[in-house]
């Protein structure tokens, strides 16, 4: 029976238009199947244009879907209701044409973004910060929510969707409801890319990129095409140098990068609940300090302090962030408070502007942290040059962060560098990569003489 099997019915339902699923469309399915048996309840889908995702599991997954829970609700959220609507008359349509074979019928004559079936279920159609006032969902299937490469580059466009997202869509679920995003990437910090930052182990992520890449989850070989039989590598090659590199990492490769130039590859990040360990680990804590009352747009600057660990296996960790915008009061009593929660085994790094004044400013810090090591220094060299040894450990591999809210806002600056507006989480980490390094230097020219006694 189709009804027992998700790709037993896609299959049914595509065969008398001579179609049937790829390999990629199988292992979407498969997803999809565990998201209705509860397996999964938070699943990530992002494929290419033109794979076809939003046929499979937009259009034909809630007809499906309702036969397996017949009174639930579907919310179906698109980056337009036009987009909504489209998606929301496919369903409509399909389930009329399959009454008999799905087991219930559309009630009524409701609108093809809101109707109801003869079973009690729901499905309701709207775009992305559209209303939903009054709504509930056993399953949310969120499809393209960014609507173009404009929207998506603008930071409040993204912050206003990530804002949809946690204080109305999450509103609407009801006990047990499960959440489907499907998309292609557009930005590092897009919602596929917030969230698999704040909530990486809550989301199973099926990335498949157009053209494969090392350890593929569908066993191709590196650079072999997701579905050759509808564009192979050469129509593939031909796309890439239309739509551009930034493009097509993105939106095909499912690998957002920042505007062309930047060093960091934020991607190369750790997530972590904690550090490995914390029991002989050199920890500091580098301070960026606001350089000027106003930026370029009149809001005050930022100033930062970053902690970062090296554990014994050399592995760099950032261990917390803060960063705030206050007068030079407030500056110094938050650096006072924040090394007496960090405690004296944590050295305090401090830069020193040129000139009498910075001196000055350095040996009053220095003064009211009695008892602390603090260590100040100018900065020498460029910011590109001081963020490049920190490029190569994160290039590696060697970088994590501790799981926190920082860490949107933190990757979404790295990720921008040098390009972005601010730069002083950058400035916080260079100088605090440096600091561990140059204390790591010394205990080894300490330790040499001792073990050659």
């Amino acid at each position: 029976m189709p009804r027992d099997s998700l790709t037993q019915w896609v299959t049914e339902v595509l065969r008398p238009a001579g179609l049937e699923p790829a390999r990629h469309h199988l292992m979407l399915l498969a997803a999809l199947e565990d998201v209705a048996a509860g397996i999964t309840d938070r699943l990530m889908l992002l494929m290419p244009p033109g794979s076809a995702k939003s046929t499979y599991t937009s259009v034909l997954f809630p007809p499906w879907w309702l036969t397996r829970h017949p009174a639930s609700s579907i919310i179906a959220a698109s980056h337009t209701a036009d987009l909504a609507a489209h998606f929301g008359r496919q369903v409509h349509a399909t389930v009329r044409e399959h009454e008999e074979r799905l087991g219930y019928a559309i009630a009524g004559r409701g609108a093809a973004t809101r109707w109801q079936t003869s079973t009690g279920g729901q499905y309701f159609g709207t775009g992305v910060r559209g209303p939903m006032i009054g709504r509930r969902a056993d399953l949310v299937i969120i499809d393209d929510p960014v609507k173009s490469h404009h929207e998506a580059d603008n930071a409040r466009a993204r912050a206003r969707l990530w804002e949809w997202y946690r204080s109305e869509l999450l509103t609407r679920l009801r006990p047990g409801a499960r959440v489907v995003l499907i998309m292609t990437r557009w930005h590092t910090d897009d919602l596929g890319g917030r969230l698999l930052a704040q909530d990486h182990e809550g989301w199973r992520c099926l990335r498949l990129p157009a053209l494969a890449e090392a350890e593929d989850p569908m066993g191709r070989a590196p650079g072999e095409p997701l579905w050759p039989e509808w564009e192979d590598a050469k129509a593939l090659a031909r796309k890439r140098a239309a739509v551009g590199e930034r493009t097509w990492s993105a939106q095909y490769q499912q690998r957002p990068m920042p505007l062309d130039g930047t060093p960091f590859r934020t991607e190369r990040f750790d997530l972590v609940s904690r550090p490995a360990t914390l029991m002989d680990a050199a920890v500091v804590r580098a301070w960026d300090l606001a350089a000027t009352p106003q930026d370029s747009q009149g809001d005050p600057d930022w100033t930062v302090g970053l902690k970062l660990l090296r554990e014994q296996s050399g592995r760099f960790v950032v261990l917390d962030l803060v960063r705030f915008r206050a007068s030079p009061f407030v500056v110094e009593q938050t650096i006072l408070r924040t090394a007496a929660e960090d405690g004296v085994s944590v050295t305090i790094g401090i830069p020193q502007d040129p000139g009498q004044a910075g001196k000055m400013q350095v040996a009053a810090l220095t003064g009211r942290l009695a008892g602390f090591r603090v260590v100040s220094s100018r900065e020498t060299g460029s910011k590109w040059v001081r963020a490049l040894p920190v490029v190569s450990q994160i290039e590696a591999g060697n970088f994590a962060l501790v799981r926190a809210d920082w860490n949107a806002d933190f990757l979404e600056e790295l990720g921008d560098f040098p390009h972005g507006a601010k730069d002083d989480q950058v400035d916080a980490l260079s100088r605090a990569f440096t600091l561990l390094l140059e204390q790591g230097a010394a205990a080894r020219r300490i330790d040499v003489p001792l073990l050659q006694r």
